[in-house]
């Protein structure tokens, strides 16, 4: 008689349609006129609900997510990190527990954490993390520098040094986030192998996001004031994932962050300047005593950050961007003078005070557009894209990930797409006003001097290689072999080309440079009467010498940049990078093939040891 289980099991599937169809309205009361946080944790209990409908079914088809986050150096990121993943567990269930315990290992999700830190306090301290998490519920792989040289001995017969590099052994640490990552995906191919009845997709992210998105939501304070709602955990990054790589055939989704800039420093200080001087300007027509005047909500446009923004098809933005005060109640002009005081110098260290980028809200599934630019801190792909590796590692450029998303635009096309599933960026720790690691950027606590000539002067030749990359493929790169002589005259041109656009901006920060000193240092202006503000006035004065050290006259960062030794070295090395890649894809293949080959072989054995 099997009509009652087949009423039963239809009523289930009508149930899980009526609750999916709730979500939607839910979802669409959420951000009805803004961020409603008073249905927040109605939405996310709706949520709940859906997966213990799904479970009741008693068979769950979605992907299993493993999440590969590097990290080096960064043990305060990283449990923020995992910490923001287990609450978007905790707050939306996807996949369920097991066991039904508040610490049941949660069925979907799992973490290599590949550590590529040198400390030996931040080694202990991720294994410490790794430990928490894993007994939290959040099935946790560490996979260290111990580790990782493991599994270079087991593929010790293929030469991967063009992928991955070449390092000594007792100084295997800070290889860089490319070729850390390309060490762990060949980790997630023996994953892969292990897991042979599980529908996988790799998701790799960057251990300074989180799991959360950023609101620009003022609300109404006891006092009759006003603070700001900030990251809140208000959309389920693995559901829609889910349905994404369900539904259709990408290979490969990037989204993008919220919060902080993916950019360098090197590529912000032009727009940053003019908004310190908006800011001078403003306080210069104001009396200190007053309400400070808050700008009005409103989303930050697509790389508002950046100074170059047209070349990546963009416009560039006009207007001055104001100063959102963060203190509580109705601050007055002079406290929020010495307040933004206090952030200037953290924009050598990835923030932007005044460009911040606020989470937009979309359906996801409609936001899915193809894509030419891959986040490497938020990216997800299906096993079969495995063969990916990021390309030029051993460069260490910055702009990797829009240099790898032209060649996947070119050759995997509308699989390659982007969707409105963003993460929170958050480079510097509130305590330090600094970012825990940040390789080509110096900070000596001897020094009043913040120097980033190591980061500028890859910013510098990662925009050439992105800018040469997209002519290359125009040309059949990848798939067609290109003369020598074609790659050298592109990389040539385009260096001349960024040498100009880096040159002009330069003569711009010059100028704004010698506005901002006289704005600071004009007697007439009020912070110049109080002796109360001496310590902002010696913040302000420390972000204007190193606006002048690290894009000055005198700048070591420009003349890095100028030399021409400098750039030659650069240009053979990206040359022999590009000319290198078909080869490298083949040493790759013959990486994953051996993986696989191996695990087949343990396979066998287990079978036969079996009673």
């Amino acid at each position: 008689m099997p009509s009652p289980p087949t009423c039963r099991h239809a009523d289930l599937v009508e149930q899980i349609a009526a609750q999916r169809a709730a979500i939607v309205r839910f979802e669409a009361a959420l951000w009805d006129g803004g961020f409603n946080e008073n249905l927040l944790a109605s939405y996310q209990s709706a949520w709940r609900r859906l997966e213990a409908l799904i479970e009741r079914q008693g068979n769950d088809p979605r992907h299993h997510f493993v999440i590969a986050i590097p990290v080096a150096d960064s043990p305060i990121h990283l449990k923020d990190c995992l910490e923001s993943l287990l609450q978007l567990c905790r707050a939306y269930g996807y996949g369920g527990q097991m066991g039904g315990q508040p610490n049941g290992r949660w069925r979907k999700v799992s973490v290599l954490l590949a550590d590529d830190s040198s400390e030996a306090e931040s080694i202990a301290r991720n294994r410490a993390i790794a430990r928490e998490f894993d007994a939290a519920g959040l099935s946790t792989q560490y996979f260290g520098l111990e580790e990782q040289l493991a599994l270079m001995g087991r593929l010790a017969a293929v030469d991967l040094a063009g992928i991955v590099g070449h390092h000594p052994r007792d100084a295997f640490g800070h290889k860089g986030q490319a070729m850390m990552r390309n060490i762990a995906y060949l980790k997630l191919a023996e994953m892969r192998s292990t897991l042979p009845d599980q529908r996988l997709l790799f998701y790799t992210i960057d251990a300074d996001q989180e799991f959360k998105v950023n609101v620009d939501k003022p609300v109404a304070t006891p006092e009759g004031g006003r603070e700001v709602t900030n990251a809140v955990c208000a959309v389920n990054f693995l559901y829609h994932l889910d349905a994404i790589f369900s539904r259709t055939d990408v290979q490969v989704l990037t989204g993008k962050v919220v919060g902080d800039p993916p950019v360098s420093p090197a590529v912000m200080a032009g727009n940053f300047l003019e908004d310190v001087i908006g800011f001078l300007y403003e306080m210069a027509a104001v009396e200190p005593g007053q309400a400070y005047r808050q700008p009005g909500v409103a989303a930050t446009g697509d790389a508002a950050y950046h100074d170059m923004a047209d070349l990546f098809g963009f416009k560039q933005a006009a207007e001055v961007y104001r100063y959102r005060c963060p203190i509580q109640g109705e601050p007055d002009n002079a406290a929020c003078f010495v307040e933004f005081s206090t952030r200037l110098n953290r924009f050598f260290h990835g923030e932007h005070p005044t460009r911040v980028t606020w989470y937009e809200h979309a359906d996801v599934m409609q936001s899915v557009q193809p894509a030419r630019t891959v986040y490497t801190g938020n990216y997800v792909f299906r096993p079969e894209a495995l063969g990916w590796f990021i390309p030029y590692a051993l460069l260490r450029l910055r702009m990797s990930g829009p240099t790898m998303g032209r060649l996947l635009q070119a050759e995997i096309g509308p699989r390659f797409v982007s969707a409105n599933v963003p993460m929170l960026h958050k480079r510097t720790l509130e305590t330090t006003g600094q970012s825990e690691f940040r390789p080509g950027v110096v900070d000596r606590s001897a020094s009043p001097l913040i120097d980033l000539c190591g980061e500028f002067e890859r910013q510098f030749h990662g925009d050439v290689m992105l800018f040469a990359m997209q002519r290359l493929t125009a040309l059949g790169y990848p798939g067609e072999a290109l003369a020598e002589a074609v790659v050298d005259e592109t990389l040539s041109a385009m260096q001349s080309e960024m040498r100009e656009k880096y040159r002009v901006k330069q003569e711009a920060i010059l100028h704004r440079h010698d506005l901002l000193k006289s704005l600071l240092n004009d007697p007439a202006n009020w912070w110049n009467r109080m002796p109360e503000l001496a310590g902002a006035r010696a913040n302000f004065q420390s972000f204007a010498d190193n606006i002048e050290h690290n894009f000055g006259v005198a700048s070591s960062c420009h003349a890095r940049i100028a030399d021409p030794a400098r750039r030659n070295d650069w240009k053979a090395r990206q040359r022999a990078a590009i000319l290198g890649l078909s080869a490298n894809r083949q040493v790759w293949a013959r990486a994953l093939f051996q993986i696989d080959r191996a695990a087949l072989e343990t396979g066998k054995k287990s079978k036969q040891t079996r009673p």
